[in-house]
């Protein structure tokens, strides 16, 4: 899969897959299906990342710099730096200037294709937002294909370290989400006593250089030791700090969908062995959805007036 660059006009910005919006005319709601159309932005760069399939893009300002750090489906190709066939990983690549991309370096993830391998998820705080970190350094939490969660240091984009396993021997990981102001990390992890591939490892990551656990957490009936059907696997979460203390669970990609919110604060500083009790206590709510629905991706909309449900409520 390859990436595109787009420019959002007035923001002056790049952004991998985003971009930037020209004056136009609107869309044609006539045109045929089979042609493509742009509104207000166009495609200005491009970029095969040595032909490895793209799943998710973290794009940061770094030190006069844009940089995109690249998550990666499964899968082997040529690296065409150093002629090495390596595991698709994570690939890092300038895009100060998005009509020419620059590919920086490739890290390797874990062997195996799509989902099973790569190295899917990236999160990038600088450490002069974190409470404790080194302020002169750049920090990537990624996962290691489906093992493991690792700390990275890419304060020099071109010469990336790792820096620690937070944690591995898992046998699933997937969309996990790092608050760079706090430094309290939500891993979406796959220890092997729970009862699903997907549940929430909380760390604290304020210190990149040492991990401290929080606490595991899920839905009621996902935990070891308990009965019946579980509850699908969590996919991901977004957290809205501690300012509006609440953090959004999507369950299910597809199926089976669950979407739960949570009190950021109980989730953190409440009762952490993994009772019925306890996992029941953080939650706020919790919506199950229809049987061939899954909430996948949960986004908080806060404080958006939104026109279609402000006309049916009126």
């Amino acid at each position: 899969m390859a990436i595109q660059f787009m420019r959002l006009a007035g923001a002056g910005l790049t952004a991998l897959a985003l971009a930037a919006c020209q004056s136009g005319p609107m869309p044609n709601p006539d045109r045929p299906d089979n042609q493509a159309e742009a509104w207000n932005m166009k495609v200005v760069g491009f970029h095969n990342l040595q032909a490895r399939s793209a799943y998710q893009p973290t794009i940061v300002e770094q030190n006069g710099r844009w940089i995109a750090y690249i998550g990666l489906h499964g899968g082997t190709r040529m690296n065409t730096m150093n002629g090495q066939l390596e595991n698709n990983g994570t690939a890092i690549v300038d895009v100060t200037d998005p009509r020419e991309p620059k590919f920086l370096v490739h890290i390797p993830g874990e062997r195996g294709e799509g989902e099973a391998g790569g190295g899917q998820m990236t999160r990038i705080c600088s450490g002069k937002q974190l409470p404790k970190g080194d302020r002169s350094k750049v920090y990537m939490l990624r996962v290691f294909g489906d093992q493991a969660h690792e700390m990275w240091d890419v304060t020099v984009p071109e010469k990336p370290s790792r820096m620690n396993v937070i944690v591995g021997n898992l046998r699933s990981t997937h969309k996990s989400w790092w608050e760079c102001d706090t430094g309290i990390a939500y891993l979406v992890s796959g220890p092997k006593d729970w009862r699903v591939r997907r549940m929430t490892k909380v760390y604290d990551l304020s210190d990149p250089a040492k991990p401290v656990f929080i606490r595991d957490y899920g839905i009621d009936g996902q935990q070891p030791g308990a009965t019946g059907q579980p509850p699908f696997e969590l996919h991901g979460m977004i957290s809205m700090g501690p300012q509006k203390n609440r953090v959004y669970m999507g369950h299910g990609n597809n199926k089976f969908g669950i979407l739960q919110i949570v009190d950021r604060e109980k989730l953190l500083n409440g009762p952490k062995e993994v009772t019925r009790e306890n996992l029941n206590y953080p939650q706020v709510s919790r919506l199950d959805f229809p049987t061939n629905s899954g909430a996948h991706t949960v986004l908080p909309l806060l404080d958006m007036e939104i026109e279609h449900f402000k006309k049916s409520q009126n």
